[in-house]
């Protein structure tokens, strides 16, 4: 019998406890708040769930501003509550298993709302399915294994995609190294083109030092022997003024034939002095000129990180061919893969813009201009409404690649093409870089960034940039 009291005893602070605990933080109320509804939360619980809409945290019932109000009995019961230790239950508190709401097990899953609840909640999800814990685990298993799948083949494409990043890192530093060994031979052998003309420069130099001061030695020794010459005869003439007046007289004549001096006075000639204009005036501009005996220009040069890996680009980038084996490039955005193109290195977006591209004999070939949003990544017909303007010979036939595929007509096989590209008119003209001959004009309002575009076909016989014509003008 003292037993059972003892047990009344301790469910009676437990219930107690239940009735003076806010449902929401699941603590004793802090200054309660009365709703017309009539339940009631701490003011600072009520607060935060306002956040979004002004109605009960339970029963979801709508208050209007001002309807809530102090719940000074619950407030007091709840200091008493707190002032007595010893009423408060010896057990522990609620386990996580229960609900916060209701304080009962929670032994139901709703699926819209994505959590366990307990039967009395089930008021509160009247509208939405509701499954055993059974039955909604392996609902929750089943979309967590799709998680984890997804994951996984996530996890192998990094994996993937870090050892392309590897190949793209080898591939940069190949580049560095290739680009830097050219570099270093292009300055050695412009290098060398200067020290050259240095030493004939140097030489031209000494070369005429050493004639203008020959010439001056020789006019040096020639005037000596004047002097000489000169002083002998002075002698001679001193010597007669000497003599007595008859014989004198008698020889005045022959003296003064004999004082005659019929040779000019030394002095430096217009051109004794070096030409200095001609070593050392506008030096630097005048061995420019000379260096460009040593010096090629391509209006255009190709981008090997366009490149489809079955082609082929020669060291300084002016010549296109196919490639025995297809070659291990990184697979960048920018490629061509699976079609066979590449691009001109550099873009227009305004002004005229002419090259000409050495087809040879190649039995293949399609030469133009393209936007840069062109395919990349997948097989396309090259048409002007896939963004190329071009011409191409394939089966013996030129051909304007528009949608209809218009024929050219050619009287003899053309192995230099010129395209001249006026973006501010909406152009690009194709001709006959031989004969000059004007083959076809395009027009379209060019709204992106046009690059030159490439199309050597699978053949052995490179498909060449022409260099172009340089000259020196000066006002």
């Amino acid at each position: 019998m003292a037993d059972s009291v003892d047990e009344d005893m301790s469910e009676e602070p437990l219930a107690l406890q239940q009735d003076l605990t806010c449902v929401v933080c699941q603590g004793i109320f802090k200054d309660p708040v009365l709703l017309p509804c009539t339940h009631s939360f701490c003011r600072e619980c009520l607060q935060r769930s306002m956040q979004y809409k002004r109605a009960c945290p339970l029963c979801r019932e709508v208050f209007e501003k001002g309807q809530d109000i102090s719940n000074r009995a619950l407030r007091d019961a709840c200091e008493t509550f707190l002032k007595h230790p010893d009423w408060w239950p010896n057990q522990k508190p609620t386990s996580g298993d229960a609900c916060n709401l209701h304080l009962k097990p929670l032994s139901l899953y709703c699926e819209k709302d994505e959590e366990p609840v307990c039967v009395d909640c089930v008021t509160l999800h009247n509208t939405h399915r509701l499954w055993s814990l059974q039955d909604g685990a392996p609902i929750c298993k089943r979309e967590l294994g799709y998680k984890v799948q997804i994951f996984e083949k996530k996890v192998e494409s990094h994996k993937k995609m870090t050892h392309k990043l590897a190949e793209a890192v080898k591939h940069i530093k190949w580049q560095a190294e290739q680009a830097e060994k050219q570099i270093k031979e292009e300055f050695q052998r412009l290098h060398e083109a200067l020290v050259k003309e240095e030493a004939l420069r140097l030489n031209a130099l000494a070369t005429e030092e050493e004639q203008k001061i020959a010439a001056i030695q020789e006019l040096i020794a020639t005037t000596k022997t004047d002097v000489a010459d000169l002083n002998k005869l002075i002698e001679t003439l001193k010597k007669e003024m000497g003599n007595e007046d008859l014989p004198l007289l008698r020889n005045f004549q022959n003296l003064k034939r004999q004082a005659q001096w019929t040779r000019e006075d030394p002095r430096l000639s217009d051109d004794s002095l070096l030409n200095m204009g001609r070593h050392v005036g506008a030096l630097s501009f005048n061995i420019w000129k000379k260096m460009q005996a040593h010096v090629k220009y391509n209006p255009v040069v190709l981008n090997p990180n366009t490149a489809s890996p079955w082609l082929c680009l020669n060291a300084d980038l002016t010549s296109v061919k196919e490639s025995s084996e297809r070659l291990t490039a990184p697979d960048n955005p920018e490629r061509f893969d699976p079609c066979i193109f590449v691009l001109g290195a550099e873009g227009y977006t305004s002004g005229k813009h002419r090259w000409d591209v050495i087809v040879g004999d190649n039995p293949k070939w399609i030469v133009g201009v393209c936007k840069e949003s062109v395919a990349r990544k997948k097989k396309f017909t090259v048409s002007t409404n896939r963004g190329v303007w071009s011409i191409g010979l394939s089966k013996g036939v030129y051909s304007v690649l528009t949608p209809e595929r218009t024929e050219l007509q050619v009287q003899q096989r053309p192995e230099r093409i010129r395209i001249k590209l006026n973006i501010d008119n909406g152009e690009v003209s194709f001709w006959d870089g031989g004969t000059a001959k004007h083959l076809i004009t395009l027009t379209h309002k060019f709204e992106e960034k046009m690059f030159p575009i490439f199309g050597p076909g699978l053949h052995s016989t490179p498909m060449i940039l022409a260099p172009g014509k340089m000259a020196v003008h000066t006002s």
